[in-house]
Formats: structure tokens, sequence, C-alpha cells
């Protein structure tokens, strides 16, 4: 079980964002955070407003931790171009991304445990690690027994989100083809990712 799955909707408040772009997000509501100081909101100084931008990121692919995300910032200073959409590109080359991007399951936290109970392949193995990166050209594909799963099909009727550009998904055959690592402007994020502010975080 995904350790925030009971309160991943306090990360919304938390961060004064309806993430997911969920209708049942409780920021629809409650626009301030939680607790009994959630309504004082004081200008956030430089420091806050990059730690924001670094939660903001690194919530919305659920579970992925300080140690593991740093890593990701690190890998993508180390290679050519911009380190921001680097970052980006890193993390929508997860297995776990990529199941979500194409639908297959409703949440970034089911596509998670999706990936870990083995219901998924890549190039026709079976993959069960959520933080395994795809490549260019990589087949990602529902077994054919877990396809008449309820999550499955309440991921692929799902009208919350579109599917990239960047993904060949085929629902009948309930596959996705990886065609290139996106650049931020190629992502759907339903709120402002800033990349850019992540760096300078972890550049102090």
């Amino acid at each position: 079980m995904s350790k925030r799955l009971a309160s991943k909707y306090k990360i919304d408040r938390r961060l004064g964002v309806n993430l997911w772009g969920r209708p049942k997000s409780p920021i629809n509501k409650r626009e301030y955070g939680p607790g009994q100081h959630g309504q004082r909101r004081r200008k956030p100084s430089d420091f806050g407003t990059q730690l924001m931008a670094k939660q903001k990121l690194k919530g919305y692919y659920g579970n992925i931790g300080e140690k593991q995300f740093r890593r990701y910032f690190a890998e993508a200073s180390r290679r050519k171009g911009d380190t921001g959409e680097n970052l980006v590109g890193l993390l929508e080359r997860r297995l776990d991304a990529v199941v979500y991007r194409s639908k297959f399951v409703p949440t970034v936290f089911a596509a998670r445990q999706f990936v870990n109970h083995g219901h998924v392949t890549v190039n026709g193995k079976k993959v069960n690690i959520s933080s395994y990166m795809v490549k260019v050209g990589d087949v990602v594909q529902v077994k054919a027994k877990s396809r008449e799963l309820p999550l499955v099909l309440e991921g692929v009727e799902s009208v919350e989100r579109d599917l990239p550009d960047y993904i060949e998904v085929n629902h009948k055959d309930m596959k996705a083809t990886f065609i290139r690592a996106p650049k931020l402007a190629d992502v759907p994020y339903p709120v402002q990712m800033e990349p850019n502010l992540v760096i300078e975080f972890y550049s102090r």
C-alpha cells in the first residue's frame, strides 16, 4: 500500500494547489492550508518559493523520496542541455509515470502500486519496479489477465487527463510506446511546474 495514499490530498492543501487536477481535491472548496494556522498566508522567501516548487514537482510523482529525487537532479545536471528540462524528462521516463500518463490507472499512486504488483510488462518482460527508466521505443503493456481490473477500467474511462503526444497509446491492446523524452511544455501538468526553481533550490 502506498504510504501517502490516505493523506495525498493533504499535499494539495499544504501546497495550495490542485496538484493532480482532480475534482475530489479539497483545495476546490478550501484554498487555505491544513491545520489551525492554515489560513495565515505570508509572502514566502526566495528559499520558501524554491522549496515549494521542489515539493510540488516531487509530490506530483507520488512517493519519490528526497534521496531519490536528489539523484534525479544530479543525473539531470550531468547531462547536456537545460537541467530543468532534463529533470522533467527523467521523471517522465519512470515506469509508473508512463503507466499513469497512458491512463491505464486513475492516479499516480495507483500506478506505483500497479507496477509493484506485477501487472505490467516492458518489451514483453515483467517489470515490477516503479522507478524503472523507460527508454525511447520501449513498449509498456498491461498483462492480459489484469485488463479487466476495476482500477484499469476506471483509468481508461477517465476524462480528467489528456494523453500526451510523446507516448503512443493503444487502449484496445492496453499498450503504450514511449516515443521520446518530453520537454516541460509537452507535459500535461494541471498546475504550473517550475523546474528552474528546483534547480536553484539544489544549487544553493
